[in-house]
Parts: structure tokens; sequence; C-alpha cells
């Protein structure tokens, strides 16, 4: 597959520039100070590992959380909610020796940047727009397709991948490719964007792809697929929500998050 072109321009590609700088700054900065006091990084509060976002209140509380534990801010603000929660359950199920892969991440994001001030350093983000494998405090990033990498078999603990299916993922490929790379025993965390009763989304485009809203059809044939390949939810599945507390200004769209964990058996 071939490299694909860094979204949104020349304008928004150097302001992620600049957060990238700045956010991994800020983590080196962090690491030295905690390494200087001695003191151990208490882990996030308890969330469920399977969870939907389903009001306003929920994502200001997480943001609080993550200002309390000194955790750098996604300047999209309620992905914090979800960040939030997926490094908690990475944490508590397989711990700060885990090696992690961050499956279509930002070199700007939440997950590995967190996961690195917790100490964990077998820390890996692909994504097809990265070229020459790059680090930051440790953590590599490269090029790589979600669908279809060239790990080994179980090679690592636990995956992430926040807010990208929607974006024209194959989630029969995906869902296989999770839990190849995946060793038994070990977890797979996907968040996406999700609705009840998603907003018409007829023409509307981003990063290339015909935007899409997960309906709760959507997500139970998700789990169902996950299930085909060994991946087994964890937790419970609720799919209603009190508010739509996500906007997204590109597309004019109010939905909200949802967060699904699964064990790999």
């Amino acid at each position: 597959m071939t490299k694909a072109a860094p979204p949104g321009g020349l304008a928004l590609n150097v302001a992620r520039r600049v957060a990238e700088r700045v956010l991994w700054t800020r983590v080196a900065l962090r690491r030295r100070i905690e390494a200087r006091s001695g003191e151990p990084r208490p882990v996030p509060p308890p969330m469920p590992d399977t969870d939907l976002l389903r009001d306003s209140a929920s994502w200001q509380a997480a943001v609080a959380e993550c200002k309390r534990l000194k955790l750098p801010l996604h300047r999209d603000i309620p992905k914090n909610w979800d960040a939030l929660g997926a490094v908690g359950t990475v944490l508590r199920t397989v711990g700060r020796e885990a090696a992690v892969l961050d499956a279509g991440a930002a070199r700007y994001s939440s997950i590995l940047p967190w996961l690195r001030l917790y100490g964990l350093t077998d820390l890996v983000g692909i994504n097809l727009e990265f070229g020459s494998q790059v680090r930051r405090s440790g953590v590599r990033f490269r090029y790589g397709d979600i669908t279809a990498t060239d790990f080994p078999d179980a090679r690592f603990d636990a995956v992430t991948c926040m807010s990208v299916i929607e974006h024209g993922v194959e989630l029969g490929p995906f869902a296989a490719e999770c839990a190849r790379i995946v060793r038994p025993g070990g977890l797979v965390i996907v968040a996406t964007d999700y609705d009840m009763e998603p907003p018409d989304t007829t023409g509307v485009t981003a990063y290339g792809q015909p935007v899409h809203i997960f309906s709760p059809d959507d997500i139970r044939e998700f789990v169902w697929l996950a299930a085909k390949h060994g991946l087994a939810l964890r937790g419970e599945l609720r799919l209603e929500h009190i508010e739509r507390p996500v906007y997204w200004n590109r597309t004019r769209l109010d939905y909200t998050f949802i967060r699904l964990a699964f064990d790999r058996v």
C-alpha cells in the first residue's frame, strides 16, 4: 500500500508538527522531574473497560483527572475521556512492562506519550502517513497499515486504536490483524465515533474518506466480527447515551464516542 499524504493541507500539517514538539518536550521534562522526585506516578482511577461517553460531564471529569495526574491534554478535549480510559485499562491489565502498539497513531496524540510517562519502554505507533522511523522519547513511530502489518505473531501485549476505524478501515482484516499480533491473554482497545441515531453523513468526507459514525447495529456487528477472530469483549455493551457531547467543527456534526476493550483469547 502506498504512503498516505498528510491530510488537511500545509497549514494544518505545520500546526501538528508544532503540537508534536511541544507535547514531547513536556513529556521529557515531566519524566526528568518525576525521576528526581522518586515518587511513583499514580494510575488513573478505574473506568469501565468498555464504555460510552454519555454526556459532557463525563469528559469534563476526565479532563480534571488528567490535570490531576499531570498528563498533557489532547487538544481535542473530549478525546481525553477515551484516552484516559484506554491507558487505565492497559496499566491495570498488562502492566508497565507491556509492549504496546498504537494503530493509526499520530505523534501528537495521547496514548503513547501517557504510557511513556508511566515508564513503558516498548511502545510503537504506526500510520500510513509515516515515512522512515522517528523516535520521540524512546517511542518509535513508523509506517504501517493496521490491517496488514509486518509484525510477528503475538508481538504485543496490547494494541490500541483510537478514532481511526471510522475513516475507511476494513473491519474484518483489522480485527484479524489485531488478533494475530496480540499475544493470548493480551488486550485490544478500540475507540470510535458513535451515535444511537447517527446523523446523515452523505457526501461528508475527512482525511480523504467518507465520514462514518457507527450505529448500534454497526457496533454489534463489529463485536461479533471481533469475536470470530478470538477477541472477546470485556464488560457490558451499553449503547444508550443522554447527550451528543462531541462536536466536530470540520464536519459540523454532533455525536459521541464509544470505547471497546477486548481480551485476546
